[in-house]
């Protein structure tokens, strides 16, 4: 029996998890299933349940919760070894007072622990400049300083949707080059320098063979003076105009769902 809490994948059983912790019902239902699907936004307390008491579960975060925002990445690229941005990661601006200059020195950029598509995110010059963002993010937790790696303001995106791949470049626009993402004015190329396109494409088939990340959006830096690309961030949520829109985007869910349960010695869904 397939279990499904995503409103738009229909198992042989479904449910939801809107917005609440699982009960009783739930913890039952997870037991008695073969394999359960999640929506990708879900309380800590859903992949726990649904991974420990079925052993199946359909997105992978094995890895997001034990590595919660930028801080916790960073944690993971560093434990795993993994070619990326060096980065100093701080608990908040108590930790930062009096902390020496990070080792790469000024400029860097200051990312806060959360938020996507560049919130937040600037390029520091001095100390200072860090105090003051800090005062502006007060209460927001922790941040990184991350060394600043000329791009030519482009960031390649690898989405990875179970064991399909689609990369594009985020670019940003002129005067900005922190900012690709498209929600912050940045623009969508697929088609310049396919080369590294497939460099980070395989990096991310790497990085996802390596961990199990079966439902995510992979950005990666290539630094203009080389083509390795480097691992900047996860994003357990990310934009789908990319892939082509959210349609696009379902579509390739429902297929992913189907490829993963047949991986697990299980049947696909009905209608698939």
């Amino acid at each position: 029996m397939i279990l499904s809490y995503h409103p738009l994948i229909e198992g042989h059983e479904n449910r939801l998890t809107a917005h609440r912790e699982p009960d009783e019902g739930d913890r039952e239902a997870i037991r008695a299933a073969d394999a359960v699907i999640l929506p990708q936004g879900f309380r800590p307390s859903w992949w726990a349940g649904a991974f420990v008491g079925c052993g199946k579960a359909f997105p992978d975060y094995r890895l997001r919760f034990p590595h919660p925002g930028k801080t916790g990445q960073a944690r993971l690229f560093a434990e795993l070894g993994l070619p990326h941005p060096r980065t100093v990661a701080f608990g908040g601006a108590k930790e930062f007072s009096g902390a020496p200059e990070p080792p790469f020195g000024y400029p860097c950029v200051f990312k806060p622990d959360w938020g996507g598509e560049g919130e937040g995110v600037a390029l520091t010059h001095e100390p200072k400049d860090v105090a003051r963002l800090l005062s502006g993010n007060a209460g927001r937790g922790g941040f990184v300083l991350q060394e600043f790696v000329p791009s030519g303001g482009r960031t390649l995106r690898v989405a990875v949707v179970g064991d399909q791949l689609a990369a594009y470049w985020k670019v940003a626009p002129v005067g900005a080059p922190l900012r690709a993402g498209i929600a912050s004015g940045g623009s969508l190329d697929r088609e310049s320098d396919p080369g590294l396109m497939e460099k980070g494409v395989e990096a991310a088939r790497d990085f996802c063979g390596r961990t199990g990340v079966n439902l995510a959006g992979l950005d990666f830096l290539f630094p203009l003076d080389r083509d390795t690309p480097l691992l900047l961030e996860i994003n357990w949520f990310f934009g789908r105009r990319g892939l082509g829109g959210s349609d696009r985007f379902y579509e390739l869910l429902a297929r992913a769902v189907d490829r993963w349960l047949v991986a697990q010695g299980l049947p696909p869904l009905p209608g698939a």
